[in-house]
């Protein structure tokens, strides 16, 4: 399963948890979720936005969704932990990404990403922010 459809699953099962009442989510884990919301679509843009930027920079914007789900999934527990770790290892294939040639030397195990690859991970990204959004109105 590609990036798209982890996230997407993700989202549909906190969908699920909230709507049968499996997960009540606290007024703590809707701010925590409505202040990671806003911290990823400041690093992520639509579309037209980050294709146009350059490999490198589309690869930092990444990298820094992944600091901010860590730094958030570090702020939490219970059910909100959980789907924030989910997210983290949905997105993990971005940690052995590169941007730069490897001018022969070894690369660490890294390699370069596809156009499409990018664009896979930064849908997934707005995937979650939209259901970080929908986690965050809950009531």
């Amino acid at each position: 399963m590609d990036m798209r459809g982890a996230v997407a699953v993700l989202a549909e099962e906190a969908e699920q948890q909230i709507q049968d009442q499996v997960w009540t989510v606290a007024q703590s884990d809707r701010a925590l979720a409505l202040e990671t919301e806003a911290r990823l679509r400041d690093v992520v843009g639509p579309p037209d936005v980050q294709e146009a930027l350059p490999q490198i920079k589309r690869l930092e914007h990444l990298r820094e969704t992944l600091a901010v789900l860590a730094i958030s999934l570090a702020r939490t527990h219970g059910r909100l932990a959980w789907f924030l770790s989910g997210a983290l290892n949905a997105l993990e294939p971005v940690l052995r990404w590169r941007a730069l040639p490897s001018d022969g030397g070894g690369t660490f195990g890294t390699v370069l990403p596809s156009p499409e690859e990018y664009a896979q991970a930064e849908d997934a990204v707005r995937r979650l922010r939209a259901a970080l959004a929908q986690i965050s109105a809950e009531c």
